[in-house]
């Protein structure tokens, strides 16, 4: 028997969680098919939610924020195992799935498990665990499957000594020393995670720099900081080989060197999770990382009835703009005013410092060729900082000196990827250098950064005002004494 519905969403992933619970609040009919046993998809189970959880229980158990005070020895717990960061992540994940599952039953969602894939541009059949095929036909259907690692047949994963994303999470044991192959954002996260593990860790890129979306001024510090505490970098050199000498993975590289590890983790790259949906039959087609390409503004694919969000669309592959694509999908697919997409939205890095940005960066600017200027605050300039123990962290804001409009702002350091969203605000307001040398922050607090950067831009931006008003209070002196 065939179940009718108004919307199929393959993939309970964030994308495919908005478009369901959207579709439900515009009144249709609609079934979320996920594949795993449980919903989330590749974000609550091995993405987002546990490479989040994984960093923060780091920082509480080695103690990683009261360092600045206490010194580089300091340690919360003195032994930390591989369960003792497992734990933490498995009472999240519990969270994560009850509260998602609440939120279907709530919204008349229905939800059925079991791969799917496609008989036609209206059909699909469930294959359940259990050996039972459904069969389903939707008016609208939204591919939400999000992305897998990528792995190369030339890389020897065996899930202890050479792992995947998807591995490191799961680990039995904790690596003394360990080999990150891509330094992309996934790759970046895990390699400053465990190196506040005081694990030794060597970051490989083939390319001669890395995350190049991210401004370069605020790499710099970031860099610095890794360096700071021993992280190594091979940058420029692409990985020939990885051969196994004495039980430990050894990674070959083009330029002859090599980096000898206990542990490889490989994140070079993920693919779309279209392989098994038979898209052929429905008419669409998938690039050489298994992507579907939409337009950007409804998020349909060449198949006007049939949506993809998330991951499996490519960049910028973000859980929070993942989630804005289902939303969007939806409302498009049954005819609503799409929801207003702001300009600018911010982009969160969760290694260790954190990194967030939004707006322009400095190349960005000086290419478009804009008259500009910026302001820096340190964190370790502001009370907040000095309380916190802060030796790093930079604020870095960008303004026209035209119209005095904030371009960018760009954060490194404690708490990035929450202050980065007042920058948002104003930014997507269209608001100016005024509106922070104008407004009071509570003090003391990290976010009176932007205050002290605001008047770092002013500073540079109107030296000869303040000679003007320097010079006519030293007239008036000289007045005042001739009378």
């Amino acid at each position: 028997m065939t179940r009718d519905y108004d919307l199929i969403v393959i993939g309970s992933g964030p994308s495919g969680r908005r478009a369901a619970v959207q579709g439900a609040k515009l009144g249709r009919s609609v079934v979320v098919v996920e594949k795993m046993p449980r919903l989330g998809g590749v974000s609550v189970h091995t993405g987002t939610i546990p490479s989040k959880t994984l960093r923060e229980t780091v920082l509480n158990l080695t103690g990683w924020r009261e360092r600045g005070f206490y010194g580089l020895a300091y340690r919360v717990k003195q032994d930390i195992a591989a369960g003792d960061l497992t734990k933490r992540m498995t009472k999240t994940l519990e969270h994560e799935v009850e509260g998602l599952e609440h939120q279907f039953m709530r919204n008349h969602v229905h939800i059925m498990h079991g791969a799917a894939r496609f008989l036609d541009p209206h059909r699909v059949e469930v294959a359940a665990d259990t050996g039972e095929t459904h069969l389903l036909r939707g008016s609208r259907i939204v591919i939400a499957v999000g992305t897998r690692p990528h792995r190369p047949d030339n890389v020897p994963f065996d899930g202890t000594k050479v792992v995947d994303s998807d591995g490191i999470i799961t680990l039995q044991k904790l690596p003394n020393s360990l080999a990150v192959i891509g330094a992309g954002v996934i790759g970046v996260e895990y390699a400053t995670i465990f190196s506040a593990l005081d694990v030794r860790v060597t970051l490989i890129e083939p390319r001669d720099s890395f995350l190049d979306f991210v401004d370069r001024e605020l790499m710099g510090e970031f860099i610095h900081q890794l360096r700071d505490r021993g992280v190594s970098f091979r940058l420029g050199d692409a990985v020939e080989s990885i051969a196994m000498e004495h039980g430990q993975p050894v990674v070959m590289l083009a330029g002859g060197r090599r980096v000898r590890a206990e542990m490889v983790l490989y994140t070079a790259g993920r693919v779309g999770a279209t392989d098994t949906l038979d898209l052929d039959r429905c008419g669409l087609t998938v690039d050489n990382r298994g992507r579907l390409k939409v337009d950007p503004a409804t998020f349909q694919t060449a198949v006007p009835h049939i949506y993809a969000t998330g991951d499996v669309i490519g960049f910028p592959s973000l859980a929070s703009t993942s989630m804005e694509q289902g939303r969007v999908a939806a409302c498009h697919a049954f005819g609503e005013a799409l929801p207003g997409v702001p300009k600018f939205f911010p982009y969160g890095i969760y290694s260790v410092p954190e990194i967030s940005t939004i707006g322009m960066s400095e190349e960005e600017v000086r290419q478009r060729h804009i008259p500009y200027e910026c302001g820096l605050a340190r964190f370790g300039e502001t009370s907040r900082g000095h309380i916190m123990g802060l030796h790093g962290g930079l604020l870095k804001m960008i303004v026209s000196l035209k119209t005095r409009k904030l371009l960018g702002v760009h954060i490194v350091g404690e708490g990035a990827t929450e202050l980065v969203h007042i920058g948002q605000a104003v930014l997507n307001l269209g608001g100016t250098l005024d509106y922070f040398l104008d407004n009071t922050f509570n003090y003391p607090t990290l976010a009176e950064a932007y205050k002290v950067a605001a008047l770092d831009a002013w500073n540079r931006i109107t030296p000869r005002m303040v000679g003007r008003e320097e010079a006519s209070i030293e007239n008036a002196e000289q007045a005042d004494a001739a009378d």
